[in-house]
Parts: structure tokens; sequence; C-alpha cells
């Protein structure tokens, strides 16, 4: 299991299509991964669970990742939060 805190460095934050292209890029992947920020913690395949999280430009998250890919998960998640 890998965890990683994580600056969001979006302009808008996660809104709708972030948010979106968030849940995308971690459902390549075969390992469990959650985002945890304020307390609560969701899974990052779930586009329903990632809305409810409200997030914006400047805040930081956990990103947790558990299986085979967790590495390169953990990796291309924090890119793309990072506006990279």
């Amino acid at each position: 299991m890998k965890t990683e805190t994580i600056e969001i460095k979006l302009e808008n934050g996660l809104d709708a299509r972030p948010v979106a292209l968030l849940v995308q890029e971690a459902s390549k992947y075969d390992s469990r991964i959650y985002v945890e920020a304020d307390g609560k913690r969701v899974n990052a395949k779930s586009i329903m669970g990632m809305m409810t999280l409200g997030l914006n430009n400047g805040e930081n998250l956990v990103v947790t990742a558990d299986g085979e890919d967790e590495d390169v998960a953990i990796l291309n998640l924090e890119k793309f939060l990072s506006g990279k």
C-alpha cells in the first residue's frame, strides 16, 4: 500500500469535469484507490463519491493505492492533480 499527500493545482479545483477525468485516470489501474480529505474517504473510481469532496485549488488530499500497480497509479494521479 502506498499513500501520498497531494496539493491540488487545478485552476477550478475538482469540479465536475476534472473529477470525471480523475475517475477515468484512477479506473485505468487495478489497484484499489482511495482519496481522503476533511475526514471523508471515498473510492477514487466513483464519480459520485469524488463529487462529494468538493475540493478547491490549493487544498491537500491524501491518495492511497493498494495493488500491483500502486506506484504508477499514485505517480499519474499526482501528475493529474498537479496540472501536469
